[in-house]
């Protein structure tokens, strides 16, 4: 059984900062693809960020390149996503997600698990 556990969500003023955690039970994150997903009121959900188990390769949505970071300790089993410069358009409830292979795919059908999901809110 695969759990995935999220923490870190909350309220923060635009261009802060706020860091993401996913801690994973059931499978080791270096042999998996992980993904961030999430969803604004009223809109689909939408890929944000994915890590490949295999390599750790890493792959992002377009608006956040440059400010958010994906991570993983594979001694913790956990996955972090460090998301700076935040701003009001970024206010969603952000998902955990793994997939039974190790390579990235960008939609929500493709992803096997799902964690209980985490608010942030960026205020203006």
């Amino acid at each position: 059984q695969v759990q995935l556990v999220e923490s870190g969500g909350g309220l923060v003023q635009a261009g802060g900062s706020l860091r993401l955690s996913c801690a994973v039970s059931g499978r080791t994150v270096s042999s998996i693809a992980m993904g961030w997903f999430r969803q604004a009121p009223g809109k689909e959900h939408e890929f944000v960020a994915g890590i490949s188990g295999s390599g750790g390769r890493t792959y992002y949505l377009e608006s956040v390149k440059g400010r958010f970071t994906l991570s993983r300790d594979n001694a913790k089993n956990t996955v972090y996503l460090q998301m700076n410069s935040l701003k009001p358009e970024d206010t969603a409830i952000y998902y955990c997600t793994a997939r039974e292979n190790s390579g990235v795919r960008f939609g929500v059908r493709d992803y096997d698990y799902w964690g209980q999901g985490t608010q942030v809110t960026v205020s203006s």
